[in-house]
């Protein structure tokens, strides 16, 4: 996410006769380590309290900003701890009872994602949540539960850990349940799970969330999501609300063998994304060989604006993040619309024929 500073704030102080930047500058000096590359967004966000401090607002704004300032705080300070582990989001019904088909399906996704090394986040609750994290276990589990006055606490796997945070907005749950996601699994469920779904997508459609990989998990047999699916292929594609390559956002499969592969060969590759400057640029595990670049050329030139692909053997640019700097780069000046196309572009790169030296 690309920072600019907010020279409105500035002004602000300018134009009111009220010079407070010169102690908000001190303040930051004070708290941060010197050579954070932070200390500007720092600054702003001090700056923000206190244009909501003279503007005196009223006293329930003021209550939202601070339960969110705290909440966020917290929560990126307990998730410190797995911040290098892949993790998985999996949504599903809290009313699936234990006998039912589902719930051993999510068990076994929760154990089977567990074997591939990564980490299980639920919200917390029972059914599908609670059979997630049966089957992961405390140490491979992640709750984020929400808190509620009428409604039961934690399922039994992470109650009472640190590997539970509770929050106050759903909102803010709703971040970081996609925040912290290097996938999701949606199996069936409600209007919650539904809005999930919907919202996921919503977010990687629009390029506002990194695209990761989205998986439909369903029982041998069951037709939940390809009611769905059938659903969205007639009434949303077939009217043109959105484009056919959306489709590719998504995979529909019936065991948690797939579900876990599927993950697996997203991340074959392609290790992350992230903007720079104008450019977009995918990290790789391997890089590609000089036919697949022509061939990248050829066949998804339509994901570039302009000067097509460029192959990097490694990057300086990475200075939060400096054990990645090894790692090849592909960038492109990408057109920022057609997702499911630069999904289509992930599976093409994860291809182990199409890198310079295949495992």
């Amino acid at each position: 996410m690309l920072y600019e500073p907010d020279d409105y704030l500035i002004r602000h102080f300018q134009t009111s006769g009220i010079d407070l930047t010169a102690k908000v500058d001190e303040l930051v000096a004070l708290s941060a380590p010197g050579a954070s590359l932070n200390l500007s967004l720092y600054r702003d966000m001090l700056i923000t309290v206190i244009r909501m401090a003279q503007a005196d607002r009223n006293r329930w704004d003021a209550k939202i900003m601070l339960q969110t300032l705290r909440e966020m705080e917290h929560a990126f300070c307990a998730l410190e701890q797995f911040k290098r582990r892949r993790k998985v989001t999996v949504f599903g019904s809290a009313r699936t009872p234990v006998e039912h088909p589902l719930y051993h399906l999510a068990r076994d996704l929760g154990a089977t994602l567990a074997r591939y090394d990564l980490m299980v986040v639920t919200g917390a609750g029972g059914g599908i949540m609670a059979a997630a994290h049966e089957g992961a276990g405390l140490e491979n589990s992640l709750g984020f539960n929400i808190s509620l006055p009428f409604e039961q606490g934690a399922n039994a796997t992470v109650e009472g850990s640190g590997n539970l945070l509770s929050f106050h907005f759903f909102f803010l749950r709703k971040l970081f349940f996609v925040k912290e996601a290097d996938a999701l699994v949606l199996c069936p469920g409600g209007f919650g799970t539904l809005d999930e779904a919907l919202e996921v997508l919503t977010l990687i459609q629009t390029g506002k969330s990194p695209l990761v990989p989205v998986v439909l998990l369903d029982q041998p047999g069951g037709t939940f999501w390809l009611d769905a699916l059938a659903f969205i292929h007639k009434q949303l594609e077939g009217n043109g609300y959105i484009l056919a390559s959306d489709m590719h956002l998504v995979r529909l499969v019936h065991s948690a063998e797939a579900a876990a592969e599927e993950i697996a060969q997203f991340y074959r590759n392609f290790h992350s994304s992230r903007g720079v400057k104008d450019r977009f640029a995918i990290r790789m595990n391997h890089a590609l060989s000089r036919a697949a670049l022509d061939q990248l050329h050829e066949d998804f030139s339509d994901l570039c604006i302009s000067d097509g692909f460029e192959q990097l053997p490694h990057s300086q640019a990475d200075w939060d993040e400096p054990e990645l700097r090894h790692l090849p780069r592909l960038l492109f000046t990408f057109n920022g619309r057609d997702h499911g196309r630069l999904r289509e572009l992930i599976d093409f790169i994860n291809l182990p024929q199409h890198w310079a030296h295949p495992a």
